[in-house]
């Protein structure tokens, strides 16, 4: 039989470890990024690029589903356009790239419904005190994307291109569910 001491010992030990446990509190903030994730319509946010060591900046506009309107801090003052269905890169010195959508990563990024019923069964990854990682392995692709901690708002995303090319975006100064110009979204015109 244990003593009376080493028992109280044994008790808050075990009280310590079952309501103080890491994996409690991971557990908490999955369902903290599921509950943001589920009320954001739309974000709004800074970027820095990183393509194979190519970094670019700019600002876009993120709808779901799917939709994302993004205007880079670049020379070319390119914009990346997606109404859902296409996605279009347009350059002033005149470049004009369209894809379809669906064979691109970004179609699983910018669809809310596939990321929420994808991290309701993946397992996190605790990077620091700050972000939460989660890896997606579908369609051939396989995405990182990841959450602020405090917050729980979508923080970046790590991606092979369609040219195989190591993307990786981060984004800052997040603002949630904005009044926004639904005319963004619609497809430049090849001139």
């Amino acid at each position: 039989m244990l003593e009376k001491g080493m028992f109280y010992k044994f008790l808050i030990l075990f009280i310590l470890i079952f309501f103080h446990s890491p994996s409690k509190s991971i557990a908490t903030i999955k369902q903290d990024i599921i509950n943001n994730l589920k009320s954001t319509k739309n974000i709004s946010f800074d970027f820095e690029q990183n393509i194979n060591g190519k970094i670019e900046t700019g600002n876009c506009i993120l709808e779901y589903p799917k939709k994302i309107f993004c205007k880079y801090e670049n020379k070319n003052k390119k914009i990346l356009v997606s109404n859902g269905q296409s996605l279009v890169i347009k350059t002033n010195n005149p470049s004009y790239y369209h894809y379809p959508l669906n064979k691109t990563p970004l179609n699983l990024i910018l669809d809310k419904n596939f990321l929420l019923n994808e991290i309701a069964f993946l397992k996190e990854r605790s990077l620091n005190e700050n972000y939460i990682n989660y890896t997606i392995l579908k369609n051939d692709n396989e995405i990182n994307i990841f959450f602020d901690k405090r917050n729980f708002f979508l923080i970046g995303w790590q991606v092979v291109d369609i040219y195989q090319n190591l993307n990786i975006t981060f984004l800052s100064s997040i603002k949630k569910n904005q009044l926004i110009n639904k005319n963004l979204f619609l497809i430049p015109s090849q001139d």
